[in-house]
């Protein structure tokens, strides 16, 4: 009976008491320090018409900020724009943690076969009805803004599943749609039932959590500098007691990926690939990035339809003409508002270097982040003018050449990425 409990495939976890309590610790403050009540309580007190003529996030975390819109903008204009942001980046991080309430579930399932893991489990729980309260906050109070100021939906959208685009202005198709939808339904069941995926997953989740938190601690860190926080907008305040949860999430995915996963046997070649195409599909998604929302890696292409409703809206009252060339003088040349986001987008990039850096499996090209490296503001401007043409002509985007393209990769481009990594 002894031999049986010394298993060195059982206890993985308890075996490694430093890594349990780094565990520990991160579950028990986010417990005692849990902003859904919070939260709760001020998308229910949420009205418009009582934070309407004032900033919710800093000047510079205003849509298309630096750009000719802004320039000519009026002083109301741009608190509209400012609001729209808001508005813009929620909606995007809703369409984030849908995918991750329904992953957190596939990953700890993946647990369950190990010996003490509920630890784990518990947290990603935990973790998982706070992004449902999250996701409530931010879609009433992106719904309610949108209502007032357009009386449609521009940047939100309704409920959806966790297949879905998880990037909401994305350079894709229906037939690219299809395939990212088979790879994440698959892995899903991988990772459901092998412990090394469902805490590589973690890996992926924390690479993405990582932009985030360089744009969310700026928003949080406009709501704590408020000269008056108690009457703070409502928006504002979930900037701040998001990122306060955000950040023990992205203490699970760090602990996870980096340390449980040592308390595993070394991964097959089998699972270092899944691992490490997850990391590649990151790349893919976050290859872009926007002039018009800075922090957001959207294909701006996808944008334009958006900020077309915007401009023809009452708040900017522009013709189909003046709409039209607004938005080929906001896409088409150099920014401020461009330089920004491309600014943040090398940060991120080199920040993902340093997350996945200590990680032995993963691919040189993952390693040196070489697919996101690629794009620069050269091409962005190339992408653009190619796009704008057909914009300005038919209202509709064209589809990029394939060598331009960022889409998931297909399965031939899988392929040919193993075969790359593997000489």
């Amino acid at each position: 009976m002894n031999n049986l409990f010394d298993d060195p495939q059982t206890n993985t976890l308890l075996k490694n008491q430093k890594v349990y309590r780094k565990l520990q610790i991160n579950y028990q403050r986010n417990q005692q320090q849990d902003q859904t009540a919070a939260i709760d309580a001020a998308a229910a007190n949420f009205n418009y018409d009582h934070c309407k003529d004032e900033y919710w996030n800093p000047e510079e975390f205003s849509l298309l900020y630096g750009t000719p819109l802004w320039e000519q903008a009026s002083s109301s204009q741009r608190i509209v724009l400012n609001h729209l942001y808001w508005v813009a980046y929620y909606s995007q991080i809703v369409s984030a943690e849908i995918a991750t309430i329904f992953f957190n579930q596939t990953s700890a399932a993946g647990l369950y076969a190990q010996e003490d893991f509920r630890l784990v489990c518990d947290t990603l729980d935990l973790e998982s009805a706070q992004e449902r309260a999250h996701i409530q906050a931010f879609r009433t109070i992106a719904s309610q803004t949108e209502a007032a100021l357009f009386g449609q939906r521009v940047f939100t959208y309704p409920m959806r599943g966790p297949f879905a685009e998880t990037v909401i202005f994305a350079d894709t198709n229906a037939l690219k749609l299809w395939w990212k939808q088979v790879q994440l339904k698959c892995f899903g069941l991988l990772s459901s039932d092998n412990t090394f995926l469902a805490c590589q997953y973690f890996t992926v989740r924390g690479v993405r959590t990582l932009n985030g938190k360089l744009v969310q601690h700026k928003l949080s860190a406009y709501y704590q500098k408020h000269p008056d926080p108690e009457n703070a907008p409502i928006p504002s305040q979930i900037s701040y007691y998001h990122f306060l949860d955000e950040s023990f999430h992205f203490n699970s995915s760090t602990i996870l990926s980096h340390d449980v996963v040592k308390c595993l046997k070394p991964p097959t070649k089998f699972e270092q690939t899944v691992a490490n195409l997850g990391l590649r599909g990151c790349q893919r998604d976050h290859y872009h990035f926007s002039a018009a929302i800075n922090g957001i890696f959207w294909y701006d292409p996808a944008l334009y339809r958006a900020i077309y409703q915007v401009l023809r809206s009452p708040v900017f009252e522009m013709s189909d003409r003046e709409a039209k060339e607004m938005i080929m003088a906001c896409f088409t040349q150099e920014s401020e508002g461009l330089h920004r986001s491309y600014q943040t987008h090398q940060e991120a990039m080199e920040s993902y270097k340093v997350y996945v850096d200590k990680l032995d499996y993963v691919w040189q090209s993952n390693r040196e982040m070489s697919l996101m490296a690629a794009n620069s503001i050269p091409k962005y401007l190339a992408t653009q003018q190619r796009a704008m043409q057909n914009f300005l002509a038919t209202g509709e985007v064209a589809s990029v050449p394939r060598s331009q393209s960022t889409f998931i990769s297909t399965p031939a481009e899988v392929a040919n990425a193993v075969l790359e990594e593997a000489s």
